[in-house]
């Protein structure tokens, strides 16, 4: 065939594998393997939601329902946002499509054409720049600072410095996927600011939101924006309920694109499963303690991480005030991805190269590793135990 006829997608065909999917499928299976490469928790879904869901699934809710949600979930995480974040919500601007990774592609979906650029605020999960390739836009990167005194700092001029003619969206992970930064309300209002008066829209990814160490949630955008600014939360079961093989999150739109969406979730998917809704309103009504022990369990071993670092001449981090991960700096890596594999060649513990999160010239990237907090924290010393002997 000629090039000339073609017909695929040369951006399409270019893609592939993260650095977390090439570590991921060298280890799977190997005997004795502690798998902190993912952004996952060990812990199985608790029991009143698995209940939830199997109980549907027993009355026969196996039907199509509203391509914007169940009335009940999306009024339960109105509920749940105005108890734990301040923010009252309108219901019209709460659509439940699928996965959280679904109501990544539809805020893109509303705003990127062929060519158009969203600034992406990294290090950042490669999901994200992956999507915006994939729906034909460009990434472009601002990278966070990491300074001397151990902590990842946003340069808003640089930032702004970066929006140009083509910039459609800004991008944001908060808490960070993976450096646990946490963007502050004034820098939330200062962002929200230029974002409107250059017409730039802002997808903010606030998954890990009640997974932080001092208060309930970190802040958000859902208490600043109106209904109609063009600003995008992304949520999700996964992570704060463990819940990651549910696929099912939430997207806080405009008041105006609720109809609009309502379609692109009935092209994505037809809408997100009927009994796994159920088992979300489990998790919305019923889970706030369950949170609690989530967010424990990440400060524990953060705190753990965090004696190990300090007691290793080789490693450095910024202690991060919230999410799932470690992100830990190794002094004379200079490829992350040898680093990992060696890694989990001598100790079968599986951490995800730093390379992952962001472009591949972006080598300031490759001293780093990202470790998932969220596992059980004796299992977890064990595997700082392995690492520590490896160094």
């Amino acid at each position: 065939m000629s090039a000339t006829s073609d017909p695929f997608r040369r951006e399409i065909a270019a893609l592939t594998p993260s650095g977390i999917g090439r570590i991921s499928r060298k280890g799977q299976g190997r005997e004795g393997l502690i798998p902190l490469w993912f952004g996952e928790s060990d812990l199985v879904t608790p029991a009143f939601i698995r209940e939830a869901a199997r109980q549907a699934i027993d009355e026969g809710k196996t039907f199509y329902t509203d391509s914007r949600g169940l009335p009940r979930l999306r009024e339960g995480i109105r509920d749940w946002m105005l108890r734990h974040t301040g923010a009252l919500v309108d219901v019209e601007r709460i659509t439940v499509p699928g996965s959280a990774m679904l109501s990544v592609m539809i805020a893109l979906q509303c705003l990127v054409r062929t060519g158009d650029e969203v600034i992406v605020i990294s290090p950042m999960w490669p999901n994200i720049f992956q999507a915006i390739e994939v729906v034909g836009g460009v990434p472009k990167f601002v990278r966070l600072r990491y300074t001397d005194g151990g902590a990842w700092q946003l340069d808003m001029n640089a930032l702004a410095d970066a929006m140009g003619p083509r910039t459609k969206a800004v991008f944001l992970a908060s808490p960070s996927n993976p450096t646990g930064w946490i963007m502050s309300e004034a820098e939330q209002r200062q962002l929200l600011d230029i974002c409107r008066a250059r017409g730039v829209a802002i997808i903010a990814d606030e998954v890990y939101g009640p997974i932080v160490f001092e208060g309930r949630h970190a802040p958000t955008f859902a208490t600043l924006a109106t209904d109609d600014d063009a600003v995008f939360i992304v949520n999700s079961f996964s992570k704060a309920w463990a819940m990651t093989g549910w696929r099912i999150g939430w997207l806080v739109h405009p008041a105006r694109f609720a109809q609009a969406i309502g379609v692109i979730a009935v092209v994505a998917n037809t809408g997100a499963t009927s009994f796994v809704q159920a088992g979300a309103i489990a998790a919305i009504e019923q889970g706030d303690d369950f949170l609690v022990t989530m967010r424990e369990r990440c400060l524990r071993n953060r705190n753990a991480l965090d004696s190990f670092v300090q007691a290793q001449q080789r490693l450095s981090w910024a202690v991060p005030p919230g999410g799932f991960y470690g992100f830990v700096a190794i002094d004379g890596v200079r490829d992350s991805m040898a680093f990992a594999e060696e890694l989990l060649d001598k100790t079968s513990v599986g951490v995800s190269p730093g390379m992952a999160f962001g472009p591949r010239d972006d080598h300031d990237n490759e001293r780093f590793v990202r470790i998932c907090l969220a596992y059980d924290p004796d299992v977890f010393g064990e595997a700082l135990a392995r690492i520590g002997r490896a160094l």
